[in-house]
């Protein structure tokens, strides 16, 4: 689904991404692990289109994406959620859902004078696509509570609801169980498999809680100081000499830093 070849980021002197490939097969969970500071988010950024790379190459489906921006890259199904939730925090969890799909007939002057039937038939299905999200993800009881008002566990309950709103093809999910309590990540997990097994959504996932990983990802990446370190099955990543090395040496002096 995904190849990235040769990846290279640089801020001034810094290389948050420096040299990575990889790849992300059709049909996985694949984890992205890694010490603060590996290079994890920004690699996400530029493969979604938020940033552009100083050099190398993504390509999905063997098509070059690289540096493509992230609403052209929404419609060929790369999406991706953030390490802190963004909603519309005035509207409910259905309207929230309702606003995902583009090129709405609505969002056109003429329209709105001449094709409201049109309108009215594509809201229709929307709500009701809404509603099937919702109950998917076991908050239907809450579908019209405005989504500011909601806990941050069910806020990325609803970053991963619109995903299912479009015709998604791979989801880059950025630290979906920060914050987030037990039984609520288990909920998330339980979504994430469904939609693998039963819709077929490819996922790659960045996560610090190894539970989480454990349950949902294999492959798993390491990456440490902007360069993917190993790839295997968890308990190989836990075994590999420089993966503990990152994490209990050098990974150590890049505590405080964030890429």
């Amino acid at each position: 689904m995904i190849e990235v070849q040769d990846l290279h980021k640089h801020f001034g002197g810094f290389h948050a991404v420096d040299g990575s490939s990889l790849r992300i097969e059709t049909g996985s969970i694949t984890g992205l692990i890694g010490p603060n500071g590996a290079g994890k988010t920004t690699l996400f950024n530029v493969i979604a289109g938020v940033l552009k790379p100083t050099s190398g190459k993504v390509f999905m489906d063997g098509e070059d994406i690289t540096g493509l921006p992230p609403h052209t890259l929404f419609s060929k199904g790369l999406l991706r959620t953030f390490q802190i939730a963004h909603e519309f925090h005035s509207m409910t969890l259905r309207e929230n859902l309702m606003m995902v799909p583009g090129t709405q007939s609505g969002e056109k002057l003429w329209n709105t004078w001449f094709g409201r039937k049109r309108i009215a038939d594509e809201e229709r299905a929307l709500l009701a696509k809404a509603d099937e999200v919702l109950e998917f993800l076991t908050i239907d009881h809450i579908r019209d509570e405005r989504a500011g008002n909601i806990s941050g566990g069910q806020k990325k309950l609803l970053e991963l609801g619109r995903t299912m709103m479009v015709d998604a093809k791979i989801v880059f999910l950025d630290e979906v169980g920060a914050g987030v309590n037990r039984t609520l990540l288990n909920t998330i997990a339980d979504a994430i498999l469904r939609l693998n097994k039963e819709r077929g959504y490819t996922f790659c996932v960045i996560e610090h809680d190894m539970d989480f990983i454990g349950r949902l990802c294999d492959p798993v990446i390491c990456m440490a100081e902007g360069k993917v370190l190993a790839e295997g099955t968890l308990d190989e990543i836990k075994a590999n000499e420089q993966v503990i090395e990152a994490y209990l040496g050098t990974g150590l002096k890049n505590k405080e830093k964030t890429a």
